[in-house]
């Protein structure tokens, strides 16, 4: 598994990190911060909702 991010797309919901903190956070604006490309020991039923709650499809998981 391994996770991309648009940041120029995202607007701010939260979701992501909502879902899955070890792997997304957000900056001082809100915006999606990666922390993890390789999500690794993150949980990936956590990782794949993080995906597909995200309003504005900034996040997209890849299965490998």
């Amino acid at each position: 598994m391994r996770v991309t991010v648009d940041r120029e797309s995202c607007v701010g919901a939260g979701q992501c990190v909502l879902n899955a903190p070890d792997v997304f956070d957000q900056d001082d604006d809100g915006f999606v911060v990666l922390l993890a490309e390789e999500p690794g020991d993150a949980d990936p039923g956590a990782v794949r909702a993080a995906g597909d709650l995200c309003p504005s499809r900034s996040v997209t998981v890849h299965e490998d």
